[in-house]
């Protein structure tokens, strides 16, 4: 129906502006925020001059993002000569896209009733309802690992085909890593699929619209607080953030698996890797945070312990919820960026022992918890 594809399109629309908009915006955060961290004013020099006078617009150094961005359009594309040309061409393009598809599962809104959000459109739409998803599938959790080991695939591409000895070994460091830490993403978000039942993301945040024990928020950072740190730590790491940077170790590797590209090839990875940090505060909100709903917080309203109920207009609650889901995604990404500004890097055979060592035994531990407990109230 061509209702439904309006409705899509536009959801499309949101989600893709929403994540090219925590990109560029995230660039600055990261230098602001550092910045602050170390005493020093920051990124100021790039702004705009109102035509005809000489008023110049700093904003706190915003436009320094849009001016990488163009110099990056504009830069020179050197191509050195490589084992596999198509690989090297495909490679920064095999770690974007999968970053953006994985957004097409993660719920942003609770339910859209166009023709109640629009009573003038009520006619055309009637009384169809449309979850704010882009694809509403059952197996959500399945494919953003699907998507996200996709992106190990890119990097390895890159590493390989640059012909270049630092590039190979940060493909051969970011293979290595990813697959290491993404396996304990995984078993981490297993104690969830074994409380909440399911692994459609949806469902998932509404059970944590529930209460815990009466009174606290079904939340999964209140029912698994262990997996999420667990699956924080994890993802930071999948994302190939300091202190897990080591694929692209500038110390040591230059720049590692994509030191041999430039212009807007590099531009896609560097891009990426700020919005999959926008990805992984997205997934963390939806998994632990209640996603879109703040506590006790439902579609009609919020329904407090003791029975109580605040109903509220349609209205109001998409805008509630589409405002609370970006606010918390916008929080966890400046936790991330507070971790990168606070330790320092570890070193490769660290980053390994780690996953393995102590990681991987702590969600091990902590699933076996979670499925004796699980079956203890059945």
């Amino acid at each position: 129906m061509i209702q439904d594809l309006v409705i899509y399109v536009i959801f499309i629309t949101y989600a893709i502006s929403v994540l090219m908009g925590f990109g560029t915006v995230l660039t600055w955060v990261e230098r602001k925020q550092a910045a602050v961290m170390s005493d020093r004013i920051g990124a100021n020099r790039a702004y705009l001059r109102i035509p005809f006078t000489q008023i110049k617009l700093v904003w706190w150094g915003l436009f320094h993002g849009m001016a990488d961005g163009l110099k990056l359009l504009l830069k020179e594309d050197f191509k050195p000569k490589t084992y596999d040309w198509y690989a090297y061409m495909v490679a920064p393009w095999v770690v974007f896209t999968p970053v953006l598809l994985v957004f097409a599962v993660v719920p942003f809104g609770g339910v859209l009733v166009p023709g109640q959000l629009f009573p003038s459109l009520a006619g055309w739409f009637g009384d169809r309802a449309y979850p704010m998803q882009i694809a509403q599938l059952d197996a959500g959790l399945l494919i953003v690992f699907a998507f996200g080991g996709i992106t190990i695939i890119g990097a390895m591409l890159a590493g390989w085909s640059s012909a270049n000895k630092f590039s190979l070994l940060g493909a051969l460091r970011a293979g290595s890593q990813m697959i290491s830490y993404e396996l304990i993403m995984a078993m981490t978000v297993l104690g969830l699929i074994l409380i909440y039942g399911t692994i459609d993301l949806d469902q998932i945040v509404r059970y944590q619209s529930g209460t815990v024990a009466g009174f606290l928020p079904a939340w999964g950072i209140v029912l698994q607080p262990f997996a999420a740190t667990l699956f924080m730590t994890a993802a930071i790491a999948e994302n190939k953030r300091i202190p897990f940077d080591l694929p692209e170790a500038e110390s040591e590797l230059i720049a590692g698996y994509f030191t041999e590209y430039s212009g807007m090839k590099m531009g896609l990875f560097m891009f990426a890797e700020f919005i999959e940090i926008a990805i992984i505060a997205a997934l963390f909100t939806t998994l632990f945070l209640g996603g879109y709903n703040l506590p006790y917080m439902t579609d009609a309203g919020f329904r407090f312990p003791g029975g109580h109920e605040v109903a509220m207009s349609h209205g109001v609650v998409v805008l509630i919820q589409l405002v609370v889901f970006l606010a918390k995604v916008f929080v966890i990404c400046s936790f991330q960026i507070l971790i990168r500004w606070s330790l320092p890097r570890f070193r490769w055979d660290q980053v390994l022992r780690f996953a393995w060592k102590f990681m991987f035994p702590l969600a091990l531990a902590n699933l076996i918890v979670t499925v004796l407990f699980v079956w203890a109230l059945q």
